[in-house]
């Protein structure tokens, strides 16, 4: 009998028993998800904005100086005559005197409203191109390999067929434009979507999100890291044609970019204006990639956990 009893006290005791050991396995699991947890996130100590500003802005002020003196090295020991290779000082000269004449915040004006009124034109066709090649197989299959070969083509093999097309006019140019900056987003934008994954996909259809609602809803926010790739670089690229077509395309009726200006140093044999041109093109396109599309982008990346602050 008294073993009898401890059998059934021992039976009796073993639900309880795993109960609790299961109790504590989760317990366990739980707080080894919360600890890899802990060591995947980072704690971000708020610093003072002067010593951010200083982290982020020394680097390019170090690099910048590093440029120039090695410019004014070469001006110095005459690697090219003073008139082929100016010095900063007198390339800064030249741009002081466009400023002065009061010339020089049109000629910037002229080619950035040339060339946001472009990469609008190319988002839209862009953007309604790049669905169409992401969700239409014949689509891709037809015009897919089109879109790479176009986007590896030279804008400026562009300009003289739409010279033709066109005439020395702005139309020529915008068509520059569209043609170099149109399959970069589009081509972004089908890798976008090539990364969404299926379940998303499923999600979106089970709840009712099909045709333009499922491209609002669905395909173009869950595509986004992609899609703003594809943006940066169409920019990159409209800049370059718009360029590309200001060099050759010069007429006084269409008024004077900076493409323009620099030809016009060329046609004056005048360095410090053809190196201040120039100057002005790389400013005004690191200008819209820091200000505008640097923050888009991380901001989409952080959103998503796929930039984490440092």
């Amino acid at each position: 009998m008294a073993s009898t009893e401890t059998k059934d006290q021992s039976t009796t005791g073993r639900p309880g028993d795993r109960a609790s050991a299961g109790g504590d396995s989760s317990n366990d699991l739980a707080g080894l998800e919360a600890g890899l947890d802990a060591l995947e996130s980072k704690v971000v100590d708020r610093q003072p904005w002067l010593r951010t500003l200083a982290s982020k802005a020394l680097p390019p002020v170090i690099a910048i100086a590093i440029v120039l003196g090695l410019w004014q090295l070469a001006y110095h020991f005459e690697l090219k005559e003073h008139y082929l290779l100016p010095s900063p000082i007198e390339v800064g000269r030249s741009l002081q005197d466009k400023w002065l004449e009061g010339t020089l915040l049109s000629y910037v004006w002229t080619s950035i409203s040339r060339g946001a009124l472009g990469f609008l034109a190319s988002v839209v066709i862009g953007t309604v191109l790049g669905l169409i090649v992401a969700r239409v197989k014949v689509v891709r299959a037809a015009i897919g390999p089109i879109l790479s070969g176009l986007q590896s083509l030279p804008s400026v093999a562009w300009v003289p067929a739409a010279i033709i097309w066109f005439g020395l006019s702005d139309a020529t140019i915008y068509a520059v434009v569209l043609l170099g900056a149109v399959p970069s987003i589009a081509n972004g934008l089908v890798a976008g979507v090539d990364q969404i994954s299926p379940l998303y996909l499923r999600a979106g259809r089970t709840i009712g999100a099909t045709g333009l609602a499922g491209v609002r809803h669905v395909l173009l926010p869950a595509s986004l890291p992609g899609y703003i790739a594809g943006l940066k670089q169409g920019w990159a690229f409209s800049w370059r044609s718009l360029m590309a077509a200001e060099l050759i395309v010069n007429a006084p009726e269409l008024g004077t970019g900076l493409g323009q200006l620099l030809e016009q140093g060329r046609e004056f044999q005048d360095m410090s204006w053809v190196l201040s041109a120039i100057l002005l093109i790389l400013i005004v396109g690191i200008g819209i990639e820091l200000l505008i599309f640097a923050p888009i982008e991380r901001r989409v990346l952080r959103s998503r956990g796929l930039l984490v602050k440092s």
